[in-house]
């Protein structure tokens, strides 16, 4: 049996490419878009474009979500309205306020939640760990991250994601270790710090290197998606598994096994 899906955003880039990714073991059962967009009142397979996630989502049984954090909010409380078993966002920008709110609402459904639902991705974020993990304070790491130039957060998700698990791999929180953008005159740069590094250029849909850097040589372990499917065809999965998981707030390590 088909699993049963609405998307929020569902005329944008990653709502396209949800709906052309999902195959024959998903239903498009219902889809949102912002107040104002043409699409609204579109129809398709029986069911038509709403500004309303309750509407989107009324025969659903998973929401996904690429859109905004004050969007995917709202989305998330007009879902207690209906029967949506799981719901998987990776919208990007999130505050931790924002990120507590979602964590409140897994408290009654399943979700899926993070900034990067790419298989290479969260293999890459592995490694960094493994690596920074293994080299000392004398390596500097530098992330350098690249999106198209209509993305409004910086550094991307994704890049925070790839930052915090070279922390982690060296004992330490972000926060700890992070230094501001070279810009002006800085001084030396501290030694074992991470910096990020970010370009907003064109239709470039996510590039990210990390790079680990010494006196002597240079480690780099890199990424680039060359098609917007990678992130679909990772929250379909991650909605394939989601569905059948109790209320909790998971993350695609989960969905993979990783």
């Amino acid at each position: 049996m088909s699993i049963r899906i609405a998307i929020a955003g569902i005329a944008g880039r990653m709502g396209q490419a949800l709906v052309k990714s999902a195959g024959e073991d998903f239903a498009v059962a219902g889809g949102s878009e912002r107040a104002g967009s043409p699409a609204l009142g579109a129809t398709q397979g029986g069911w038509t474009v709403s500004d309303s996630a309750a509407k989107a989502a009324q025969s659903a049984d998973v929401w996904i979500d690429f859109t905004t954090p004050q969007a995917s909010l709202e989305a998330l409380e007009l879902l207690k309205l209906t029967k949506i078993k799981a719901a998987i966002i990776g919208t990007t920008g999130l505050s931790p306020q924002q990120e507590q709110q979602v964590a409140e609402h897994a408290k009654r459904i399943a979700i899926v939640r993070d900034r990067n639902f790419s298989l290479g991705v969260n293999l890459m974020i592995g490694l960094v760990e493994q690596v920074a993990a293994r080299l000392g304070t004398d390596w500097d790491i530098e992330i350098t991250e690249g999106h198209h130039r209509r993305k409004v957060d910086a550094p991307s998700g994704t890049a925070l994601m790839i930052g915090e698990a070279a922390a982690k791999g060296r004992g330490k929180s972000l926060s700890e270790i992070r230094i501001p953008p070279h810009d002006g005159m800085t001084g030396p740069r501290k030694e074992g710090s991470l910096a990020f590094s970010v370009i907003r250029g064109g239709g470039i849909i996510g590039d990210h290197e990390t790079a680990f850097i010494s006196d002597e040589e240079i480690l780099s372990i890199s990424h680039r998606a060359l098609d917007r499917a990678i992130f679909a065809k990772g929250a379909l999965a991650a909605a394939k598994w989601a569905v059948g998981q109790k209320p909790g707030l998971y993350t695609m390590r989960d969905v993979l096994g990783l």
